[in-house]
C-alpha cells in the first residue's frame, strides 16, 4: 500500500532550510520514494541493515553511498515501520557561502548545492549522520521549515537517474523543484546497464 506522506512531505521541503555544519541551504529540488510499494526505491525488496533507517520513525536523516563515493541524504517520512523517504537533490546556499566555497573547490555559487552529492559536501553531511533527528536543535544537520513554496511555483517530472520501472516519467513524475530556480539540477534519465557476458 502506497503512503501519500513522501509527496506531501516533498512539496513541504522545498523552500525548508537543510542547516549542516556552518552552512545552510534552501531546498529547491527534491524527489519522492515510496518504500516497498516504489520499484525505484532503496526499501522496494523490503528492510535490510542498508536502509533500516527509512522505515522510521518519521524526521531521521537517511544517508547513503552512491557509486560508492559520494554521499547522498534523505528526510525519511512515513509511518513508523514502514518506508518512505525524500531525496534531498538541491538547494542554495543561504548562510555560511564561504565554507561551502571552500568545501566544493571553487565551483560557481549556482553549483555550490546543484545534486545532491554536492548538497551533502557542501553542508559537511557524511554517511555517519545517517538516523541524525533532524528536528533536535543540538543535531549537527537540522531542518526548519519555512513557509510553502506556491503550488503555482513547484513542478513535477521524473526522476532523475532512475533506471527501470521506477524511472517511468509518467507513472513516477516524483521529482519536485522550484520553477526556473538556477540552483535545480539538470535532469538526465538513467542509462541502461548493459549485462556482462559470461
Amino acid at each position: 500500500m502506497r503512503t501519500a506522506e513522501p509527496f506531501r512531505t516533498a512539496r513541504r521541503l522545498l523552500g525548508a532550510h537543510l542547516i549542516g555544519r556552518g552552512v545552510t541551504a534552501r531546498l529547491t529540488e527534491v524527489e519522492a520514494y515510496a518504500g516497498e510499494a516504489d520499484p525505484g526505491s532503496h526499501a522496494f525488496r523490503g528492510r535490510t541493515p542498508r536502509n533500516e533507517v527509512m522505515f522510521g520513525p518519521a524526521g531521521q536523516l537517511y544517508c547513503y553511498f552512491s557509486y560508492g563515493m559520494h554521499t547522498c541524504c534523505n528526510y525519511v517520512c512515513g509511518p513508523d515501520g514502514r518506508a518512505a523517504a525524500v531525496l534531498l537533490r538541491a538547494g542554495e546556499i543561504v548562510d555560511g557561502v564561504e565554507l561551502a566555497r571552500e568545501r566544493r573547490g571553487g565551483v560557481p555559487d549556482r553549483k555550490l548545492a546543484r545534486g545532491p552529492a554536492c548538497l551533502t559536501q557542501a553542508l559537511g553531511i557524511v554517511l555517519s549522520d545517517n538516523g541524525t533527528p533532524l528536528h533536535d536543535d543540538d543535531s549537527p544537520v537540522r531542518v526548519v521549515w519555512a513557509d510553502p513554496v506556491p503550488e503555482d511555483q513547484v513542478r513535477a517530472g521524473p526522476r532523475v537517474g532512475v533506471s527501470g520501472p521506477g524511472g517511468d516519467g509518467a507513472t513516477y513524475p516524483w521529482r519536485y523543484w522550484i520553477d526556473g530556480d538556477p540552483t535545480v539540477s539538470a535532469y538526465r534519465p538513467a542509462k541502461p546497464r548493459r549485462r556482462r557476458e559470461s
